[in-house]
């Protein structure tokens, strides 16, 4: 298959055509590896290649995505005997004994393994830039970041070297990708995808396991392969009437669907992210739903305590668990790791519980905004994407240095405004999609406007628990309504290792 013909097909079609026998999983697999050699060079979506592996690796030949290439993000999507490091130089030496439940699955519905893509350390950005991998970049600016933590998983589908790629979201490591690379994101409901085996509720149940795609079939499809409860997690949801692929195709019916562009935190929101709201809703009303403003009521300012508290506390644990099993030392970690590890160690236990036991208050005040309206539209990100190196500022490195000796000396931070400006300064770019992750509910980006300059700007709609057929409906109408899968035709030819 010539890589210019591999380009025009998404996985679905893919399978369908190895299944019709009118092409091999290996002559796939090989075109794959021919855009990854052209184009990684440049964009370092890929941090461990497979490429020579995943043309003989055995697929079930009825499966859906039947020996078609998917890459898995370097972050809790655990292959047997291959590393998965988190994007640390603390996790280098961390070898998977076995697979996690959702590549157990993802196999299982055929797919074969071409590698890993980037992250950066712990996942715990909105840019893909890590000591151990460098930075991954943007393809249609390779100045930019592709957005985090699943940048090279979003790279990697908008160049074109797969059509889907593993990603997980804990705080919109899905949508924001997503929305940088003009990709369809879909972060599920909690307890919809199984973070088993070794994981119970990943980020305390604040993250989840799926992929960005080219196209919403595609999503909607690979739903169906690694939705569903696994042995011995906390609990399970009731499971869609049908699969998600032949419900995704029906129409949503007529929506109230409510719609805000300013920002929970009150920081400043870029006009583009502005104007692709408000030209999707246009586009809604043109489809019959019914669109206004209004938003959900709940304390901006504490919800971003809520997901700090989150942040500090996960991230001690995972160094902690890095110094026990491989012998890891501070200097394996950034700077901006150690510090938030140590605001984790020296978070009071009660304020962490409070802290916890608050996303009740943003899940009740969502529940009832549910009461009026069928979802919710608002920009994905706050911001267009950032340079490469750009939050890396020397008053950032200045501040967290200050903030470590103060936390060294014994003094208490997590009662004072430092820690609110860590909070906003950590999550100004992005401050839309940590309701979705304190909440448990399913929310999605769609690519729904390119700037002048011909950036893709993505918007996010978001749902009840367990509505994640909803969401696809509507995803799907958009699609069909706004098609945006010739816009990666601009790509084709844009890069030259």
């Amino acid at each position: 298959m010539k890589q210019s013909e591999y380009l025009r097909y998404d996985a679905t079609a893919l399978a369908d055509l190895i299944r019709r026998g009118e092409v091999t999983s290996r002559e796939i697999c090989e075109a794959a590896t021919e855009r990854a050699t052209r184009v990684n060079g440049t964009l370092n979506a890929i941090c461990y290649p497979q490429f020579s592996e995943a043309p003989g690796q055995e697929f079930p030949e009825q499966a859906t995505f039947a020996g078609v290439p998917l890459l898995l993000k370097d972050l809790a999507q655990e292959q047997a005997g291959h590393p998965c490091t988190y994007g640390s130089r603390g996790f280098t030496r961390n070898v998977a004994a076995q697979d996690s439940e959702f590549v157990r699955r993802a196999r299982e519905g055929g797919l074969v393994f071409l590698g890993r893509t980037a992250t950066p350390e712990f996942g715990l950005k909105a840019v893909t830039e890590s000591e151990l991998w460098g930075a991954s970049r943007n393809p249609w600016n390779t100045d930019l970041t592709p957005g985090g933590s699943s940048g090279g998983s979003g790279a990697a589908v908008a160049a074109g070297i797969v059509p889907m790629a593993g990603a997980n979201d804990g705080g919109g490591s899905i949508r924001i990708p997503a929305a940088y690379n003009g990709l369809f994101g879909l972060k599920p409901s909690r307890g919809r995808v199984s973070s088993g085996p070794l994981v119970g509720e990943a980020w305390t149940g604040a993250s989840i396991d799926h992929v960005v795609t080219r196209t919403v079939r595609d999503s909607a499809a690979m739903l169906d392969v690694v939705s569903g409860p696994a042995a011995g997690d906390p609990f399970a949801i009731p499971a869609p009437a049908g699969p998600y692929a032949e419900l995704s195709q029906q129409s949503p019916g007529a929506l109230k669907i409510g719609v805000f562009t300013s920002s929970p935190y009150d920081t400043e929101v870029a006009p583009d992210c502005v104007a692709a709201v408000e030209a999707t809703a246009r586009v809604l009303e043109n489809l019959g739903h019914k669109v206004e403003y209004a938003r959900p009521e709940f304390d901006g300012m504490a919800l971003a305590r809520c997901y700090l508290g989150l942040y500090f506390g996960e991230v001690s644990a995972l160094m902690e668990q890095a110094r026990e099993r491989f012998g890891a030392r501070d200097e394996d970690f950034e700077l901006d790791t150690r510090l938030i590890g140590m605001l984790g160690n020296t978070m009071p236990l009660p304020d962490y519980v409070r802290r916890r036991q608050q996303w009740n208050d943003f899940a009740r005040a969502l529940g009832a905004f549910f009461g009026s309206y069928d979802l919710y539209l608002c920009p994905t990100a706050g911001q267009l994407p950032a340079r490469i190196g750009e939050l890396d500022t020397p008053a950032h490195l200045k501040f967290a240095a200050k903030l470590m000796l103060t936390l060294k000396a014994g003094k208490l931070v997590h009662r004072t405004g430092q820690v609110d400006q860590m909070a906003l300064e950590s999550l100004a770019r992005t401050p839309f999609t940590q309701l979705a992750n304190l909440t448990g509910t399913p929310a999605m980006s769609v690519p729904m406007h390119w700037t002048a300059s011909g950036l893709p700007v993505g918007v996010q709609f978001g749902g009840r628990h367990g509505d994640e057929v909803r969401l696809l409906q509507l995803a799907a109408q958009l699609e069909e309504a706004n098609p945006w899968f010739g816009q990666y035709e601009r790509l084709e030819d844009a890069f030259d290792d």
